[in-house]
């Protein structure tokens, strides 16, 4: 028997995602070295910490790619590795700017199309606003989600329910 005082991981609340084809669904593609070329792109404007260097990506490609963590911390670190980035530790952020060499190499880069431009490329322009959208349901679930009365929460439910079938019509219309 188990003990009910001991913590159990909690049921997944939303099953995955279904796979879907890679030209159809709409995200974008990020090519290996895109991180790298943003990141010495970036920093060839003025030293950033990594965080920032997040944020300006997502508006420089309009909410199409928001590169994770896990992707541009180790790109950094590579990056200092290579002699080609400097970090300073200072107010509890590791801010980061080129070295000469690094300024050599984003300024091999400097004629080629910014890489947020390319993968916001990969996203078809109609998929631009829906993509929005759909992030600003999101803002207004979370929203909902911690402020919303017994009321609130049970016409809300009424309504996605009602949009997820309105959707399905719409993909059963053709």
């Amino acid at each position: 028997m188990r003990d009910p005082r001991r913590w159990q991981e909690p049921p997944a609340p939303f099953p995955p995602m279904p796979p879907m084809a890679p030209d159809l669904d709409g995200s974008p593609r990020v090519r290996r070295g895109d991180v790298r070329a943003a990141l010495l792109s970036l920093l060839g404007e003025g030293p950033r910490n990594g965080y920032q260097m997040i944020q300006d990506i997502e508006v420089r490609s309009r909410g199409v790619w928001r590169p994770s963590p896990g992707s541009v911390y180790p790109a950094l670190q590579q990056l200092e590795d290579e002699g080609l980035v400097l970090c300073d530790d200072g107010g509890g952020s590791r801010t980061y700017r080129l070295t000469e060499r690094g300024a050599e190499e984003a300024a091999r880069h400097l004629g080629r199309e910014a890489p947020w431009d390319e993968v916001a490329r990969t996203v078809p322009e109609d998929r631009h606003e829906l993509r929005l959208l759909w992030a600003q349901l999101g803002e207004a679930f979370v929203h909902l989600a911690r402020t919303a009365n017994d009321q609130q929460v049970a016409e809300a439910k009424k309504l996605l329910t009602q949009t997820r079938k309105s959707v399905f019509q719409i993909l059963a219309e053709d």
